[in-house]
């Protein structure tokens, strides 16, 4: 609760929202006390909703290992001890996404073969949405990597969509095979010889205009793709909102357009597409970003609430107990 940029600000007023939004949804708001106390004082659903103390908190620009070693009675550590306790399924913090991750790691360990967890989540796209990872957890990767990436990706996709054989796809820089530098080769290698329906590699505007359900790349290329994006949306509506206000016939259009415009500000809107997963954990973790605001933060929540109702982290595990190399060519 304490999180974020803007902590209670924007955690308590999202917690309310999606309390409201899911009548199966408990939270258990980890924090200083008498704070979310005050902050959540007139909520509507107060049997749905308890209180954990923490004492400490974790800053934005503090470094990953001082907040493991250091702050173990943060509210970051206590709600992740909380997943790893059993006492809840799934923990949401917008919060330094370093310590975050670092924390969750120490804290629920990795699963059985896998070496690296990732951050996942959807970006939007004309016909929807497309799955990328990783999204900035691993800034480098080896090809063995990039493809328990594609594995947990397509347990997710299996997960929470219902797809049965989603398309994986290598973010390189160009679609040809001679293309890419060596790790990406490699890694296309052991995805062709993979149990994953993979379809070979996409360029950066596939991401948006394509039709893969998963999209998989290193973290330093996820993250500038996923920043890119956010930008992208943020200053398209800047830009419509500025040309619009010109002058008076422009304001008219406006007038006729708010419908259309309205539409359109949705679609592209990141903070619908809130909530991303720390894949490879042996819990549920999920990330919010650290400016989002109540209607981000509680669209993250109900990616949490999704993955722990479908059983995303038993999915992977049993995924990966699957043999994932050499493909049925009976």
């Amino acid at each position: 609760m304490m999180s974020g940029d803007r902590g209670l600000q924007v955690t308590a007023p999202a917690v309310s929202q999606a309390l409201g939004r899911m009548p199966d949804l408990f939270v258990i708001a980890v924090g200083e006390q008498a704070a979310m106390a005050s902050a959540l004082e007139e909520l509507q659903n107060a049997d749905r909703l308890c209180f954990v103390a923490a004492s400490e908190v974790v800053e934005m620009n503090e470094p990953a290992a001082m907040a493991v070693r250091a702050k173990k009675d943060s509210s970051l550590r206590v709600s992740i001890n909380q997943v790893a306790e059993g006492a809840a399924d799934a923990c949401v913090s917008s919060g330094n996404t370093g310590a975050l991750m670092a924390t969750a790691r120490f804290v629920l360990k990795t699963l059985s073969g896998i070496d690296r967890p990732a951050i996942v989540s959807a970006l939007p796209r004309a016909d929807g949405h497309v799955h990328v990872l990783d999204l900035g957890a691993n800034v480098e990767s080896t090809p063995q990597h990039l493809l328990q990436f594609g594995m947990m990706g397509s347990s997710l996709v299996r997960s929470l969509e219902g797809i049965r054989e989603p398309t994986v796809a290598l973010l390189n820089v160009g679609s040809e095979e001679i293309k890419g530098n060596n790790t990406v080769k490699a890694a296309a290698e052991l995805f062709q010889d993979s149990s994953l329906n993979f379809v070979g590699y996409v360029e950066g505007d596939d991401i948006f205009n394509g039709h893969v359900d998963i999209i998989v790349c290193d973290g330093f290329a996820g993250n500038v793709a996923l920043k890119t994006s956010e930008g992208l949306a943020q200053m398209l509506t800047r830009t419509v909102q500025e040309e619009f206000r010109r002058g008076f016939w422009s304001r008219c259009v406006a007038v006729l357009s708010r419908s259309v415009l309205d539409s359109i500000r949705r679609r592209i809107d990141h903070r619908q597409y809130d909530g991303a997963v720390l894949l490879g954990l042996r819990g549920t973790v999920v990330k919010s970003h650290g400016g989002t605001d109540p209607v981000g933060f509680a669209r993250a929540i109900e990616v949490a609430h999704s993955a722990a109702k479908n059983g995303l982290v038993e999915n992977i595990r049993k995924d990966l107990d699957e043999p994932v190399t050499q493909k049925d060519t009976a």
